[in-house]
């Protein structure tokens, strides 16, 4: 959730916030993974799965190697948190302006490309203050609802294919992302993997405080939230795939032996054709292809004023 102060790109190293934000999505991870497993167990039903792109790999029976998604705009179109901002809004728990600052804010990173830490700052505030003060269950459900009215139907099939792929070989498979905890594992839950990294916001008594713990899981703070997942599971990074659309999330691909661009920006196109990274475009239409703008984050009436403000943006660059 990230003037033109940041349309220069600049490059940030992890910082103690980020490592912090790291361990702590590493810590909820390996929690909400246990209780995935046993929902699981008790399913009847099953999803058949697509088959491998790579007959090679993912390597059967080799449990020393996970794979690791992003979610937006990599396994589902669009971005989790706006579809979960509009899910709260048509439950009243804030104002249309508010989620107007939502599609500005999403429009405006994604056009800029690059992170700023007061955009960042921003972003986060906006949506700490909508939870604080309720209950984690709470979101939960209502999460649950959400995750049906507007995710479901967003899930690029060739993406869900690859992780299906890892989960036939015997392996785990993990979304990380910048979206908070609780939507990942909904989201990982109904796709049937393993779990979710995501954004820890601080509750106590299992009531929101409107704190995160550490940082948002971004950028550097998800290759630390993968290390860390890795060292406690024991895997052997070396042996792992990592999935992404953005080139924000380099550390993280950087992290393991088999990185794959799906959907990618152009910055994370190029570094992986410069070295020579699968690459993997579910897209279609040239907008999206060179864009990168989730098009399918369906803001309804906001469409006609986010669509205004890229306008306004080519018109001043």
């Amino acid at each position: 959730m990230a003037a033109l102060g940041w349309l220069t790109p600049r490059r940030r190293s992890a910082t103690a916030r980020s490592v912090l934000a790291g361990e702590a999505a590493a810590e909820a991870a390996r929690k909400s993974s246990l209780q995935l497993e046993r929902e699981r167990e008790e399913a009847a039903a099953t999803t058949e799965a697509e088959a491998p792109a790579e007959p090679e790999f993912p390597v059967v029976g080799d449990v020393r190697a996970a794979a690791f998604f992003d979610l937006d705009n990599t396994v589902m179109q669009g971005a989790a948190i706006f579809h979960f901002g509009r899910g709260l809004y048509k439950r009243k728990f804030f104002q249309r302006r508010e989620l107007a600052r939502f599609a500005w804010q999403q429009a405006w990173f994604r056009l800029a490309g690059v992170e700023d830490p007061e955009h960042m700052q921003d972003a986060r505030d906006s949506a700490l203050s909508i939870v604080k003060g309720h209950r984690v269950s709470e979101l939960m459900s209502i999460g649950e609802e959400i995750y049906d009215e507007y995710m479901a139907d967003r899930i690029w099939p060739g993406t869900r294919g690859l992780a299906q792929a890892h989960l036939d070989a015997g392996q785990k498979v993990w979304l990380v992302t910048a979206a908070p905890v609780e939507t990942a594992t909904i989201i990982a839950r109904r796709l049937g993997l393993t779990g979710a990294l995501g954004t820890v916001a601080e509750s106590v008594d299992g009531v929101y405080t409107g704190k995160l713990v550490g940082e948002p899981l971004h950028g550097p703070a998800k290759a630390e939230a993968v290390r860390a997942l890795a060292a406690a599971e024991g895997l052997d990074l070396g042996r792992c795939a990592a999935y992404s659309d953005s080139h924000n999330d380099i550390p993280m691909l950087s992290l393991v032996g088999h990185p794959y661009a799906i959907n990618p920006d152009t910055k994370l196109r190029k570094h992986a054709k410069d070295r020579d990274w699968r690459l993997r475009d579910y897209r279609t239409g040239r907008k999206a292809a060179k864009v990168g703008i989730p098009a399918a984050a369906g803001l309804g009436a906001l469409a006609g004023g986010t669509a205004a403000a890229v306008a306004l943006h080519r018109r001043r660059h």
